[in-house]
């Protein structure tokens, strides 16, 4: 298989376990208060670029079941912008800072993209008449999104590099 074919199934599977993970655990993968334990992926990108759109698209098919077309798009484009800022920093180098500031790009675009969202659906569009309940949303999505990323998404990032399958399949992507 070519390098283009690899990435392009790599990025459909991401994106496919997304979906998989978000459905399955659903209870707690929508709401104010989420803890989306697929999201623990988006640390994917810092190593493999390709996986920011199977994020995307995984992200947008377990959002459809939501049923508010506002999450479907931002939602989805919230963890998009999160995938490919975690890209862009995995290419500038890997430390521990950069590292951890790879797992923030999803707290960061989640907390406040969804947060709007939220408040939208449920308090009217204008969100500046709604600043207070905007805020509250955008920290509990934030709360969530940190609680995923760093008890689930920051170990993996660390533990990874570490094992011969995984530094075996990124040679086979680059």
């Amino acid at each position: 298989m070519d390098k283009r074919t690899y990435k392009i199934v790599t990025a459909a599977v991401v994106g496919a376990v997304y979906a998989a993970l978000t459905v399955a655990l659903m209870p707690i993968s929508f709401g104010m208060l989420q803890f989306r334990v697929s999201e623990a992926l988006c640390i994917l990108p810092f190593f493999m670029p390709c996986t920011a759109w199977g994020l995307f698209l995984g992200c947008a098919a377990a959002n459809l079941i939501s049923g508010n077309i506002m999450d479907v798009i931002f939602g989805s484009l919230a963890t998009l912008l999160a995938a490919l800022s975690t890209a862009a920093i995995g290419k500038a180098g890997r430390s521990r800072a950069s590292e951890l500031c790879a797992c923030l790009m999803p707290v960061i675009f989640n907390g406040l993209i969804v947060g709007a969202v939220i408040t939208g659906a449920y308090n009217g569009l204008n969100i500046l008449d709604n600043l207070g309940v905007f805020a509250m949303n955008c920290g509990f999505v934030s709360l969530g999104e940190a609680g995923v990323l760093f008890a689930i998404g920051y170990p993996l990032m660390r533990y990874l590099p570490r094992k011969r399958f995984f530094t075996d399949f990124l040679a086979k992507l680059s």
